[in-house]
């Protein structure tokens, strides 16, 4: 839904930012493993990611 696509989004624009502050050390940075863990509320309902 809407809430989870703004809350990746917000997460990757923290991420580049910070990736953009460290770059002159290390270009070589990866951004991984973000996605959404739990979720509350909502038509569906509750919902957590089986790991």
């Amino acid at each position: 839904t809407g809430v989870e696509m703004e809350a990746l989004t917000a997460v990757q624009v923290g991420l580049l930012t910070i990736y953009d502050m460290c770059k002159a050390v290390d270009r070589g940075m990866t951004i991984t493993d973000v996605r959404v863990l739990e979720k509350h509320g909502g038509k569906s309902g509750d919902w957590v990611a089986q790991d």
